[in-house]
């Protein structure tokens, strides 16, 4: 147990590390940069702003901070992490187009070769390589083991044909991790094989595909003899099903951070001010957002702390679940005090974020498909039962 003096030194150091942050976000954050995290409604900010932030979080040597310290993380405490976010929120950084550092680069850490943790590690944090993720399929989306875009080995090559679908950021990304069928016969989820794709390769065709909220961060992505060398298959062949389920805790703990929430209950409520309403509903439920989200800062310190792996696994669909669900109702109260408005300068504008009213019917719609991606609430609720059962 720590005793009295232990507490403080640790209290103290918290606010020597979160001082240092902040002068550098000072620093770093130039007014467009802050404006494109204000704008962001969907999973990243405008990809121009994001990159540069991506640069200097990286030439600052804090682009990685979940990883380990050998393979270029910063050594810092879940409970720093957890500041860094904050702050990082509570300043308006641009949101971070974030599948490789946050996903498959973990991912490679524990799973991958040598070979490829040296080729793909560094330009992950480097930049130079956005990543997307190739799970989800027209008949294969919460049935995940339903896939049916196939890959054949030819000597060194794998040969994908198929479509993917919902795939979030495939127009930006340089490279795509994704899960392929090499064997029909068996149980579904046997037979899957998890291959790293270059998304340069001929034969991949990539349609944006535009959403309720005006945004085209999804996309279809269609496979045509597209060539992959085995060298970028993560695990062993048809033993894809067990990588996967390794690379989805990761996003499950990570997709709706508690800084994400943060911003958007901080709009929230500094809409609330600019409309002038006193209507207690709305206080109300405000006052209840802050409170579920201050318990999940709990669990997601939980989550970030945690080592075994049954524990990571409940506190990442735990996340995953409240969260996801807490961002929608906090832009459903947003919605609410936007009123018409929101819907009429939003049809009116070309920046969907340029108003505050507009802003709110924006976000609210990018927001439906939270409770969807990654796990929909039922699949989680389902994950959450049999482990409290058990």
């Amino acid at each position: 147990m720590k005793d009295e003096s232990d507490t403080r030194q640790g209290s103290d150091a918290e606010h020597a590390f979160r001082a240092e942050v902040r002068q550098f976000l000072d620093a770093a954050l130039t007014e467009e940069l802050r404006a494109a995290g204000r704008a962001t409604v969907g999973t990243h900010s405008e990809i121009g702003a994001s990159r540069r932030w991506h640069q200097r979080l990286h030439e600052r040597g804090w682009i990685t901070p979940a990883w380990p310290v050998e393979h270029g993380g910063t050594g810092w405490t879940a409970r720093q992490r957890l500041i860094f976010d904050r702050e990082c929120a509570a300043h308006d950084a641009p949101v971070l187009f974030a599948g490789g550092i946050r996903n498959v680069g973990p991912l490679l850490i524990a799973l991958g070769s040598a070979a490829q943790q040296a080729f793909y590690l560094p330009r992950i944090r480097s930049g130079a390589d956005l990543w997307c993720q190739g799970y989800s399929e027209v008949v294969a989306g919460s049935d995940l083991a339903n896939l049916r875009t196939s890959a054949r080995r030819v000597g060194d090559h794998y040969v994908i044909n198929g479509r993917k679908i919902w795939t979030t950021g495939a127009d930006l990304a340089d490279r795509m991790f994704a899960l392929v069928r090499t064997r029909a016969a068996g149980k579904p989820q046997q037979g899957i094989t998890f291959l790293l794709v270059d998304m340069r390769t001929p034969g991949i065709r990539v349609r944006p595909v535009q959403t309720i909220s005006g945004e085209a961060e999804f996309n279809e992505v269609t496979f045509e003899d597209v060539q992959v060398p085995v060298e970028d298959r993560v695990g062993a062949e048809d033993d894809g099903w067990t990588v996967a389920k390794q690379l989805m805790y990761y996003a499950r703990a990570s997709n709706t951070t508690c800084g994400l929430l943060r911003r958007a209950l901080r709009r929230t409520t500094e809409l609330q001010a600019r409309c002038g309403t006193t209507e207690p509903g709305a206080r109300r439920r405000l006052d209840e957002a802050e409170l579920r989200l201050a318990a999940l800062e709990r669990i997601e310190y939980a989550a970030a702390g945690s080592d075994r792996t049954a524990a990571r696994e409940f506190h990442a669909s735990t996340m995953k679940l409240l969260a996801t669900e807490l961002h929608q109702r906090i832009t459903e109260v947003a919605l609410e005090l936007a009123g018409p408005l929101a819907l009429e300068q939003r049809d009116a504008m070309q920046s969907l974020a340029a108003t505050p009213f507009a802003h709110a019917a924006s976000k609210y719609f990018a927001t439906r498909a939270a409770t969807i991606y990654s796990g929909t609430s039922e699949v989680h609720r389902n994950i959450l039962g049999r482990q409290l059962v058990g």
